[in-house]
């Protein structure tokens, strides 16, 4: 009883962070809103016995993509206004996507496998060891070679993204202040002697 007001908690917050995303106006807070909703989603993981999923929901998304998301925003300063002109026009086609997928989605709730009896039956039990460790004994022993292979890739991915990308370095017009302060007047000034000259003016 428990886990099942926890679960419709958490299930109110994620569906209510997931319409805030959509319908604010401010980047930065429809960042905010994703990040609560995938904390949201983690903590449904974990009532379901995923815990490295939801470890690595928050992990990853939370710690990684959305602080990124969340500085492009404020660095770029985008103008919102152009990006909303025409949003009315696409609203019918919108509405009736979201309205197939609701459809859809109700079809698949009410169908006979998502009965109570086989809900049950299938609700997964935490066990000793737990889903992490079975899944790093099944990585590191049964697909240890792709692991390493995918490993070697994203390598070769990342070298090849800094080569790409690294450009000489472009000369620069710093000030020195240790030459400037060893300066002296003779090496900057040099004073030439001349015979003065008369110009006449032509008339």
């Amino acid at each position: 009883m428990i886990g099942q007001s926890i679960f419709y908690i958490f299930a109110g917050l994620l569906v209510f962070a997931a319409v805030m995303v959509i319908t604010v106006r401010n980047s930065v807070h429809a960042a905010l809103f994703l990040i609560l909703s995938f904390f949201t989603s983690a903590g449904i993981w974990l009532l379901l016995g995923a815990e490295f999923l939801a470890i690595a929901l928050v992990l990853v998304y939370v710690g990684a993509v959305m602080v990124l998301f969340l500085f492009v925003i404020m660095m770029l300063d985008i103008n919102l206004a152009p990006l909303r002109e025409g949003f009315a026009r696409y609203l019918p086609v919108g509405a009736l996507v979201a309205l197939l997928m609701m459809v859809a989605m109700g079809l698949m709730v009410g169908s006979g496998y998502f009965k109570a009896g086989k809900l049950v039956a299938q609700a997964p039990q935490i066990q000793e060891p737990s889903n992490t460790s079975a899944l790093g004994q099944v990585l590191y022993t049964q697909y240890l070679y792709p692991f390493e292979i995918a490993g070697v890739i994203l390598l070769v991915a990342i070298i090849a993204a800094i080569a790409l990308t690294m450009r000489k370095p472009r000369s620069t017009k710093a000030q020195r202040p240790g030459e400037q302060v060893l300066a002296r007047k003779e090496d900057r000034l040099k004073i030439v002697k001349m015979e003065a000259e008369n110009v006449k003016r032509e008339a």
